[in-house]
């Protein structure tokens, strides 16, 4: 029987999701994960290594010159400067930069990342990238969605490799601070670029493996992971569910949604598709860690009830 895997955000954003509290009373709680969305993606594909190579991903899914070099994830990002520290509040998708800005703001941050052997590379307006040499010693950098809202320093690159890259993270935003895009930006009210975040290093992985057969999702990293893994992909709409075959494994990756719109839109679908024994489990992987499996008969434990 098939299995829908359901890529959610954290649970602390479904306070007012009566069907969803229902499904985790009423379901299996699996033993929680890792947070974040890595854990979730390397839960549906197997990828050699302990981390995600995200950047050699991205880049070799947009531009098709990965090759054998690591490469690092340089996004755009926004810092806040407070009174006792800085916090990293946007990073990537979250600027909505133009082409043109995205080349405007890179221009003078080339040479900087250029003479440290570093070449930065546009891999899309909101994905830049530092080719890397092979061998190079790298610290360990936190993905965005770990740091955002927090305090900085707990998230920066740490010990005497990342020294080097505390430094040029300095250098970067020097250099942004007084771009002219920036300056038009804050005019039109939006955020600026005044930072990069380093996080996704590795290579290209020379194989991905997964027991899916569609993965469905408006993410470029899912889509690339699938691709390599040999895995349908199909663009996040709701119609797609009502094409799953009996008998195949779906990724529905949901946690760039709002979940209000997960509960309305999406959750009653999925009912629908267990109560008509399209599928015989969904399997809730949260990005707080949280999992937990539902199947068509658990509606029937009435004595579990919600408060």
């Amino acid at each position: 029987m098939s299995s829908l895997y359901l890529s959610l955000p954290p649970l602390a954003c479904f306070e007012d999701a009566p069907q969803l509290k229902r499904w985790l009373v009423r379901g299996d709680r699996l033993p929680d994960a890792p947070p974040g969305r890595e854990a979730v993606l390397r839960e549906a594909f197997l990828v050699p290594g302990t981390s995600l190579p995200v950047a050699a991903l991205l880049r070799e899914h947009f531009a098709h010159d990965a090759g054998e070099n690591p490469w690092l994830c340089a996004d755009p990002a926004y810092v806040r400067v407070e009174a006792h520290g800085a916090r990293l509040l946007a990073c990537g998708a979250e600027l909505q930069l133009t082409r043109a800005e995205a080349e405007d703001l890179a221009q003078p941050l080339r040479p900087l990342f250029g003479d440290a052997g570093m070449p930065l590379e546009l891999t899309s307006p909101v994905n830049w990238a530092l080719r890397l040499s092979p061998g190079a010693q790298l610290p360990a950098f936190a993905p965005p969605e770990a740091a955002l809202g927090a305090n900085l320093l707990e998230h920066l690159p740490q010990g005497d490799i990342g020294r080097r890259w505390r430094a040029l993270l300095n250098e970067a935003q020097v250099v942004l601070h007084s771009h002219p895009v920036n300056v038009a930006r804050r005019e039109r009210g939006l955020l600026p670029v005044n930072a990069l975040w380093f996080w996704g290093a590795g290579a290209l992985p020379m194989w991905i493996k997964s027991s899916l057969n569609l993965a469905i999702s408006d993410d470029a990293l899912v889509h690339v992971l699938a691709s390599r893994a040999g895995v349908a992909v199909a663009a996040r709409a709701p119609e797609v569910l009502a094409g799953l075959q009996r008998g195949s494994d779906a990724l529905l990756d949901l946690g760039s949604l709002d979940a209000r719109d997960i509960e309305s839109e999406w959750l009653p679908r999925i009912d629908a598709l267990l109560r008509g024994g399209r599928i015989g489990a969904a399997i809730i992987a949260s990005r707080s860690g949280a999992r937990c499996r539902i199947k068509p008969w658990h509606r029937w434990r009435w004595w579990k009830r919600t408060k």
